[in-house]
């Protein structure tokens, strides 16, 4: 079975992104997600959130948990990480329908599957 670990400073990385893309604090993503700012000040000084922490920040940027798992080098997808990225990037943005923000992570994921071996 293989082993992973969750990588908590991409995962914070990740949220930051989404958090300025919505122009919005960090105070305000605590709020929103139903999480104590301390928390959030705490992830940033690198240390894990707990599964409740976890699982609504997740819930709130609509990050995947998985992409932030560190596999064993033989069961990796290090390319998943950066589509995870960009597509966290078109959900965040609020001037975006939820059809467009569908529609553009679903043109973004097939060009990637498409062009990456080539």
């Amino acid at each position: 079975m293989p082993k992973g670990q969750f990588d908590a400073d991409a995962f914070f990385e990740a949220l930051d992104k989404t958090r300025n893309n919505k122009k919005i604090t960090w105070r305000k993503v605590a709020e929103e997600a139903g999480v104590s700012a301390s928390t959030l000040t705490r992830m940033a000084q690198g240390k894990r959130p707990d599964v409740d922490t976890l699982a609504a920040l997740a819930a709130w940027s609509q990050l995947k948990v998985d992409n932030f798992i560190q596999r064993d080098t033989h069961d990796s997808k290090p390319a998943e990480n950066s589509i995870e990225d960009v597509a966290a990037l078109f959900r965040a943005d609020p001037t975006l329908s939820s059809d467009a923000k569908v529609a553009i992570e679903a043109i973004v994921r097939t060009a990637h599957e498409k062009l990456r071996n080539h």
